[in-house]
Formats: structure tokens, C-alpha cells, sequence
């Protein structure tokens, strides 16, 4: 019969290693998780190797650094999804969404997608039925570009060059050059735009929900038809998202 003792420290250094995993940055190495973790090579080495198997954990795009998997990813989003804390969060999303007066989102990453967390629907009739748990993609969305913003520049740029960048409206950008541009200009500035790029005569802006090591944990985006709200106009209501962003910011952590 196996050492509870034993299997409970086990237990404690597999926590550990996916501590310093998710707080990184980018994906980390082996020596790095050795460092935050003061574990033993060959332990790093082993523990390491089950998480991947496990899907916890998944090589970078270069191989050479681990990175949250599948059901690390799925864990972090069913924690930041806790009803516990919805109750808080769709207040905070109605509000913003009645201020603004058109459909306000919360995404959070999801492999090479963005995830519908949660959303509040305008009151006019013309609206896009985008239901929380649709995922939507990185390159033409105000939440995906800005996702890809907020990494590390190097691992940004892996990311954009293994993505099929195809074209969902006249003006989604389909070239990996022109899209690194402009996600260097929405990093500046941490704020996402699609000016009718995922969806043709829709505009949208998203603002990071940040933690308090300034990681980005979610988004916050506002979107609607160019009809009644083109990108200038969506514009004026950023700082708006910002103050409800630091709001969402305390019921995600």
C-alpha cells in the first residue's frame, strides 16, 4: 500500500510544477521550472513528462519549453467560470453593456481560439447571437488580437505564423506580416479593434481583465453593427471598459 505521506508530497510537486508553469510568463523551461521550484532535476525531468502525457502540460511551438495543455487550460476556465463569482461578474457585464447600450462580452483564451465566457446582449433587434461557450477566432477579433498582444513578442510570433489566417470579411487580415503590425500597435496601446473583420458591417474593442501580476486573464469587448456604432464611436467608450474591466479584474482572482 502506498505511503500517504509519500503520495501526498508527490501530490504537493506536481502542484508546483504547474504553479510555475501557469505564473510564467511564456512557456518556461525545465531549468527555469527547477529554479521556481527548487525541485530536483530528475524530478522536474519525470513530473514533467506525466503532465505532458496527461495533457496538463504541452510543449511550446519550438519544443523547447512547457506551457499550459488542454486540461490545464480547461481547469483554469472552469475556475474562472465558478459561479460563485458569475452572479458578480453578469452585474458588472449588464451594466457596462446598459451604459454602453450595445452587446458586451468576457472571453478567455482557449488554444487558438477565443471562448465565450459570458455575454449581455443589447436591446435592439439587430444583433449577432454569439452565445457564451462559442468560440471565435484570434486574428479578426478585437479579443483574439489583443490575446495576442498581451504575449511575449517571440511566442506571439510563433503563434501567428501556425495559424490558418482565413478570411471571414472583406476586412480580415490574412497576411502574417500585416497581422504582426498590427498587433504590435494594439499591444501599445492594450486595446483589441475589428473594423468588420470577423464579421462584415460589425465593429468591436476589447480591454484585457488583468490579475494582479498584470498577466491578462479574460477580456471585456463591446461590439455592434457599424450602422449604429462604427469603430470612432465604439472608441469613445473605452475608458468605460477600462473601469468596468478593473471590476471584473476582482472576481477572477
Amino acid at each position: 500500500m502506498p505511503d500517504e505521506s509519500s503520495a501526498g508530497s508527490r501530490s504537493i510537486r506536481v502542484l508546483d510544477v504547474l504553479d510555475a508553469v501557469g505564473a510564467a510568463e511564456a512557456a518556461i523551461s525545465a531549468a527555469d521550472i527547477e529554479a521556481a521550484t527548487g525541485l530536483p532535476k530528475a524530478t522536474v525531468h519525470r513530473l514533467c513528462n506525466l503532465l505532458l502525457d496527461e495533457g496538463y502540460l504541452q510543449r511550446d511551438l519550438g519544443g523547447r519549453g512547457y506551457e499550459p495543455g488542454a486540461r490545464f487550460t480547461r481547469i483554469a476556465m472552469q475556475t474562472v467560470a465558478n459561479p460563485g463569482r458569475r452572479g458578480e461578474r453578469h452585474a458588472i457585464l449588464e451594466r457596462v453593456a446598459r451604459n454602453i447600450g450595445e452587446t458586451c462580452n468576457i472571453t478567455v483564451p482557449a488554444a487558438t481560439t477565443m471562448l465565450y465566457l459570458d455575454r449581455v446582449e443589447s436591446a435592439w433587434p439587430l444583433r449577432i447571437q454569439l452565445p457564451p461557450g462559442s468560440n471565435v477566432p484570434l486574428h479578426c477579433t478585437a479579443s483574439g488580437k489583443l490575446f495576442l498582444a498581451n504575449l511575449p513578442k517571440a511566442r506571439r510570433e510563433r503563434l501567428i505564423d501556425s495559424l490558418t489566417l482565413d478570411r471571414h470579411a472583406p476586412n480580415t487580415i490574412t497576411d502574417p506580416t500585416a497581422l504582426k503590425a498590427a498587433v504590435t500597435k494594439i499591444a501599445r496601446n492594450d486595446l483589441g479593434t475589428d473594423d468588420e473583420e470577423f464579421i462584415p458591417g460589425l465593429a468591436a474593442i476589447a480591454v484585457p481583465v488583468k490579475g494582479p501580476n498584470g498577466r491578462m486573464l479574460a477580456t471585456l469587448a463591446t461590439h455592434g453593427p457599424v450602422m449604429r456604432m462604427p469603430l470612432s464611436a465604439a472608441l469613445k467608450h473605452t475608458q468605460r471598459l477600462r473601469d468596468a474591466a478593473d471590476e471584473l479584474a476582482r472576481t477572477l482572482v
